[in-house]
């Protein structure tokens, strides 16, 4: 990972998950958010997209498998990092994180925490590839602390957090940062 990402993830811990227009548009005038989860759009707007966002000074992190019209090949990720300036990839595809690391992309991936044995069977090159790691839901203090200790990659909690406390809950159990689509939470 670029130590200028992960600055950027935790300097200012509150990221900007943005799942449309209305998203873009509160994000960009938003100075409280310096990084930004790309949620939406597609093959032909995905490239306007985060150079809008790149324009507002922002890193912007773009997640494969939202967009519509990418595949969940490897090649979904070469198309990101030929035609887009995004600074990373959000993925579920352990693949994806593989090759994104490659191409010295800031790698995030996404984990849904539904039972136990998820975190029983998490795939070891989750440390090798993954900068980062995203769980969700992120209102689970205590399976923050599990994965954290267990992966030994930094982690981001997302998902379902609305509320300060939700925020500071997540932090102090050692998540790095939180990610949330709620512009509310942006301005904390």
């Amino acid at each position: 990972m670029k130590q200028a990402f992960y600055d950027a993830v935790t300097n200012n811990p509150i990221i900007a998950a943005i799942k449309d227009e209305k998203g873009l548009e509160k994000c960009l005038g938003s100075g409280d958010t310096s990084v930004v989860f790309v949620l939406y759009g597609d093959v032909s707007t995905i490239a306007g997209i985060v150079e809008q966002i790149k324009e507002a000074g922002k890193t912007v992190v773009v997640h494969m498998d939202l967009i519509a019209g990418l595949s969940s090949k490897v090649e979904a990720v070469d198309f990101i990092s030929c035609y887009t300036k995004a600074d990373g990839i959000i993925s579920t595809r352990i693949e994806q994180i593989k090759r994104a690391k490659e191409l010295s992309l800031n790698t995030i991936y996404r984990i849904f925490v539904i039972d136990s044995k998820v975190i029983d069977n998490l795939n070891t090159h989750i440390k090798e590839y993954a900068d980062i790691v995203e769980i969700l839901p992120g209102l689970m203090p205590k399976i923050i602390k599990i994965m954290a200790s267990k992966l030994g990659v930094p982690i981001i909690a997302g998902g379902l957090i609305s509320e300060k406390e939700d925020v500071l809950s997540a932090l102090k159990a050692g998540a790095i940062a939180i990610s949330t689509t709620n512009p509310k939470v942006w301005e904390m």
